[in-house]
């Protein structure tokens, strides 16, 4: 919306942004070794967890950009790296939510076979999308 540029100080999410990527790699990770040795409940409120981080990051990112004027520009020096990963990041994490949504689902509601078919998809997507949100950051701001 017109007007809200600076409206509110905003920049100091990219930073939150980042720190909930990396916990929620940490927390994939440690949910995979969670249901590896069949500790059901375990790997269900780790996933969960992870699916409350994902969601806080998209509020703070749908706020950072609300309030802030375009994305940051990177002026590095691997342009062509950059923008494949921002690419491949953007459309992957447009899927991510349905895809994690019906996973979370057929796991709570312990659809076994079917939540292992559409888990061996969306837990690689997943993983993609938090690594590469972190990097992006890295790349724009270090």
């Amino acid at each position: 919306m017109e007007g809200m540029e600076g409206a509110v100080d905003v920049s100091g999410l990219p930073t939150v942004n980042a720190i909930l990527n990396l916990i929620t790699i940490v927390l994939l990770v440690a949910a995979y070794i969670f249901i590896r040795q069949n500790n059901i409940t375990l790997h269900k409120k780790t996933m969960l967890t992870a699916f409350g981080t994902s969601a806080l990051f998209l509020v703070t990112y749908v706020i950072y950009h609300w309030f802030k004027s375009g994305p940051a520009h990177y002026s590095g020096e691997w342009q062509a790296l950059y923008f494949f990963i921002l690419f491949t990041h953007i459309i992957l994490a447009s899927v991510i939510l349905p895809l994690a949504m019906v996973t979370l689902y057929r796991g709570w509601t312990m659809n076994v076979t079917r939540h292992r078919k559409i888990a061996k998809v969306t837990l690689p997507i997943w993983l993609y999308v938090s690594v590469t949100g972190a990097l992006v950051y890295v790349m724009l701001y270090f």
